[in-house]
């Protein structure tokens, strides 16, 4: 495994800054969602023994190419000296469940609680277009998001079944979504103050009864 590892190449890497995910495809096809907590926490540079915390929040600012085998992470908490292989970077996706379950139980051995962010409700600008304005009989709305919705995914269901008959209007295949007006993924993480825009991606609407 690790030989054929090092022999494959990312054809795609992106940062999702907002979500705190580093994106990686491999080769193979191999598809992996980094969260930075995760590649900070399994930074070498830090020492196979330390134990990593108060990395919760913590985001990538830059990401440096280091020849064609590497890349060099630099986090937005001054650690700079991470270098990620391609081979360890496939490991920590390949291995990431395990290794996160590892982690969390030294922490609990360690008695440290870890502090998920943006915990609670957020205050949010919502943003109807095309048929959806018509079904929803609104343009916009100021809508309080219950500590539930964290990300894309779970405003989208909350949104459904908000009003009966409304989850059809909300499928993700449906629309395309923008957070503070950039195109957002399902796992994009939501926060406070955010303004979400949801367009139609056809000018036909789903076949829904009247909202009630």
């Amino acid at each position: 495994m690790q030989e054929e590892a090092a022999k494959l190449l990312p054809t795609e890497i992106n940062l999702h800054a907002k979500s705190r995910l580093l994106s990686i495809v491999f080769s193979d096809g191999a598809r992996f969602q980094l969260p930075c907590e995760y590649l900070r926490v399994f930074s070498k540079a830090a020492g196979p023994d330390t134990l990593v915390t108060g990395k919760e929040a913590v985001n990538i600012e830059r990401i440096d190419p280091q020849g064609q085998y590497a890349i060099r992470i630099l986090f937005d908490d001054g650690h700079d000296t991470g270098i990620y292989s391609w081979d360890t970077l496939y490991a920590l996706g390949t291995q990431q469940e395990a290794n996160w379950a590892d982690y969390l139980r030294r922490l609990e051995q360690a008695g440290y609680q870890r502090q998920e962010p943006e915990r609670g409700e957020k205050r949010a600008r919502l943003l109807y277009f095309s048929w959806l304005a018509k079904k929803m009989r609104k343009e916009s709305e100021d809508a309080t998001l219950p500590a539930s919705v964290t990300d894309v995914n779970s405003l989208l269901t909350w949104l459904g079944k908000r009003r009966k008959g409304a989850a059809p209007l909300f499928d993700l295949e449906r629309l395309r979504v923008t957070v503070n007006r950039q195109f957002a993924e399902g796992f994009t993480k939501l926060q406070d103050g955010d303004e979400i825009g949801l367009v139609p991606n056809s000018p036909t609407p789903p076949a829904t009864p009247d909202l009630i």
